[in-house]
């Protein structure tokens, strides 16, 4: 979904805080956070694990420590129930000194549509024809060379030179100054430099939750409370369902324009039932017997429909025909490859609707088919109504609504196959206690950082007016991991100048989900979605002016019930 900063926060003077993760021009660090060898929770440096005791307390605040490069830490440990501990640390770097600053735009072509667009970086051509631009209208340019950061499918070497002009200790006096330069004839954005990756933040609060399989006795699912098609607060359900932690979870959509609000932009799957597809291949959080057997791969999902000897390709479940959030799918246009945040459209489209779907089906040209219980054609007519109970509906529009009337008979079957697959091509099968969440891009694979954002669709080193700042800005994230122990971490940061912090580029959540130890890890979703729960009620603070945001799926801890 939407991770793009928000708008209209006002003045804000120059923090004095610190944040813990280096700039990310150099191998990136955390400092006072447990190595892959020892427990999976953040630590002071040079402090020990907690004791059994003290682990057993209901909370312990661990005094706050110096780390490398002037960063200090301090946590506090709650143990909310045997095998789930929850810390909650802030990590802070007096040294670090963001302003607020105007930055100049390149002007360049988006990829698939060749319409004008605007990146915050440009080639070095462009950058020194600017600076000159700025000095003849009496502007004093800082111009710096950008590499791209440590990811697996991107270049190495120069991404891009970004050019800007001055420091300012409010919004308001940074947005004087770009009123000046756009008056000059160059376009502008007044953006504040805690977000940089090439300097240190100032202040991060993040939210750990480390649960132990061995040892917690409850489960740990996936859930959309009964229905695909609405948002709800991540605290909200964790209330309702008595949830020890609960955090947000993949990607849905946020417009009417894009299909039906919280419908999931990606796989995903809840007591065992597939009720989304997959956008190619991407990372996913795979939760088999209640959490009990966890684990994150790339899952690619094939669904097929069968009468008789024919059959037609599903290409969508629980979502509007001929609009596909996040692309990622064959026939799809402009893209059939993963490309976050942008709706494809597809003429030629076969869509399934499970009873989870609880909204009024979409409308329009095509046909609509209602399958029994037992895969029975009920009727076959215009798209309208909603999903009975127990009941099945096929949606095709274009070539795919033809194959419908073809092959749709009442009376007669038509049966509707899953298949569910990771990246080395093994199947996934779903047992009623198992549920998969999914985002972009994986973060940490066999203990090694590798961050696969382009394949994923989250950038385009061809297009760097796209998922720039989602990408390589400071956002809020939360973010999911395994380690050697088959321990789950949740993991929350604030973003957006929420409480002073300014959140995680990609590559820093990755190499902050190393330092807990964690042998994969993968981003779910953040930006104003970003939460955190803990036996109900919220931890964190989310980014968006209007409170926590009602998101399309989460993940919750639960207590064992009987």
């Amino acid at each position: 979904m939407d991770n793009r900063p928000g708008r209209g926060r006002g003045s804000r003077a120059r923090l004095a805080l610190g944040v813990a993760v280096l700039a990310a021009v150099a191998p990136l660090s955390v400092s006072g956070v447990a190595a892959a060898d020892t427990p999976a929770a953040p630590a002071a440096v040079d402090t020990p694990a907690p004791s059994a005791a003290q682990s057993a307390a209901p909370a312990a605040t661990q005094p706050a420590a110096p780390a490398t490069g002037g960063t200090t830490a301090q946590w506090t440990t709650r143990t909310v129930a045997p095998g789930v501990e929850v810390r909650t640390g802030t990590l802070r770097n007096p040294a670090a000194a963001p302003a607020w600053t105007v930055t100049v735009q390149a002007e360049v072509k988006a990829r698939y549509t060749g319409a004008q667009a605007w990146a915050v970086v440009g080639t070095e051509a462009w950058a020194a024809q600017t600076a000159d631009r700025l000095r003849g209208a009496g502007f004093e340019p800082v111009v710096t060379r950008i590499p791209w950061p440590d990811y697996a499918d991107t270049p190495r070497g120069l991404m891009g030179v970004r050019v800007r002009v001055g420091s300012y200790p409010t919004q308001d006096a940074a947005r004087s100054v770009a009123a000046r330069i756009t008056a000059a004839g160059l376009r502008n954005v007044v953006e504040w430099t805690g977000y940089d990756a090439d300097q240190p933040a100032d202040v991060e609060n993040v939210n750990v939750a480390v649960i132990d399989p061995r040892r917690f006795r409850g489960t740990v699912e996936a859930t959309h409370d009964g229905n695909v098609a609405q948002r709800e607060t991540t605290s909200s359900v964790a209330a309702k369902l008595g949830s020890l932690v609960g955090v947000n979870g993949g990607f849905f959509l946020t417009s009417d324009a894009d299909g039906v609000q919280g419908t999931m932009a990606g796989i995903g799957a809840y007591d065992g039932e597939l009720t989304s597809m997959a956008v190619g291949s991407r990372a996913a959080l795979i939760l088999q017997d209640g959490g009990r057997r966890t684990r994150i791969a790339d899952l690619s999902t094939t669904v097929t429909a069968r009468a008789g000897r024919a059959e037609h390709a599903v290409e969508g479940v629980n979502r509007t025909p001929g609009l596909l959030r996040n692309c990622g799918r064959p026939g799809a246009l402009p893209t059939a490859d993963p490309r976050h945040d942008t709706t494809c459209t597809k003429p030629d489209d076969l869509v399934k609707f499970t009873d989870d779907y609880v909204h009024a089906l979409p409308t329009g040209a095509g046909v609509q088919v209602v399958l029994s219980a037992k895969d029975r054609v009920v009727s076959v007519g215009d798209r309208a109504g909603t999903v009975a109970a127990g009941q099945t509906v096929l949606q095709g529009i274009g070539p795919a609504a033809d194959w419908l009337t073809e092959h749709a008979e009442v009376g007669k079957k038509i049966t509707v196959t899953e298949d569910i697959r990771d990246e080395e091509g093994r199947r996934v099968r779903l047992g009623a206690d198992d549920s998969i969440v999914s985002a972009a891009p994986t973060l940490v694979r066999d203990g090694r950082i590798r961050i696969d954002a382009a394949t994923e669709g989250t950038l385009d080193p061809l297009d760097l007016s796209f998922g720039f700042a989602w990408a390589n800005n400071r956002q809020p994230r939360t973010m999911a991991g395994l380690d050697r122990q088959g321990r789950l971490l949740l993991v929350t940061v604030d973003g957006r100048l929420s409480g002073g912090s300014e959140g995680f580029t990609l590559a820093e959540g990755a190499a902050f989900m190393r330092s807990l130890g964690a042998v994969d890890a993968l981003n779910l979703d953040g930006g104003g979605s970003s939460a955190m729960a803990v036996n109900g009620a919220l931890v964190n603070r989310p980014s968006d002016a209007t409170g926590e945001r009602p998101v399309g799926d989460t993940i919750q801890v639960l207590p064992r019930t009987r």
